[in-house]
């Protein structure tokens, strides 16, 4: 199995998530992993990789490849050979409700359970961070009408369970994340977990781990319990906690 690194937040573009990336890097155990983007969730956007290929190529020491999805059909083969040569997956920020059709309808979504199960590192920011849980909660809507909309339950890959949601001591068009988020949960009545800017949850066979940037930036379990969501903040370590003291039903 996998590891994954879910980050809440921060720009790989400013080097705000340089001391996460270069956890991920360690967690392949390899010296020059091979890094692979996919940033169908920004459109393709093409200021992406050049940045990735900074952080990760150049100063992490990374060999890196990206994987555009969108505009004409990619080969089946092509997609199948990025994806399988990759060490570290790491998927970037921007619609994820668009990014989940797209990587269903492609077949994509299989492709990267199977890397997963094959051992790589499954990481990224924001809409590369829930894509990973079985759902996600997304400000999606907002791309198509930033004038009417709500953040919606995104359904993810399901490689970790509950509901995730980032950029959790932020906002999107100044609609407050931390208490729709809550609000979600009391609707579904599910846990879920949450990530504030700048700080990032990883999962690997030893358990969970918090890693921040800030001092302020935290990641908290929340539980749904007599018609109520509790929240208790995740402690930082640099050791990794097993997974049965995160209260995360099933959590793998």
């Amino acid at each position: 199995m996998g590891s994954i690194v879910a980050i809440g937040g921060g720009a790989i573009r400013t080097l705000a998530t340089e001391p996460l990336d270069r956890e991920i890097v360690l967690l392949t155990g390899k010296s020059r992993p091979h890094a692979l983007l996919i940033p169908t969730a920004s459109s393709d956007a093409t200021d992406y990789p050049p940045a990735f290929d900074r952080v990760y190529g150049s100063r992490l020491g990374c060999t890196t490849d990206v994987l555009y999805l969108l505009g004409s059909t990619p080969a089946p083969r092509m997609v199948r050979d990025k994806i399988d040569r990759a060490d570290i997956i790491y998927v970037g920020g921007g619609n994820t409700l668009m990014m989940m059709r797209r990587w269903r309808h492609l077949g994509v979504d299989a492709l990267l359970r199977a890397a997963f199960e094959r051992g790589a590192v499954m990481c990224g920011v924001s809409a590369g961070a829930i894509c990973w849980f079985d759902r996600g909660h997304s400000d999606s809507m907002a791309y198509y009408n930033s004038d009417d909309w709500k953040y919606i339950a995104v359904t993810g890959l399901g490689l970790v369970k509950g509901i995730a949601c980032p950029h959790y001591n932020s906002h999107t068009n100044g609609v407050p994340r931390r208490e729709d988020f809550q609000q979600m949960l009391k609707r579904l009545r599910r846990p879920g977990l949450a990530i504030d800017n700048n700080c990032a949850l990883a999962f690997s066979d030893d358990g969970f781990r918090v890693l921040s940037t800030r001092r302020r930036a935290n990641a908290f379990a929340l539980s749904f319990e007599n018609g109520e969501v509790t929240q208790c903040k995740l402690p930082k370590s640099t050791q990794y906690t097993p997974i049965e003291s995160l209260y995360l039903s099933g959590s793998r």
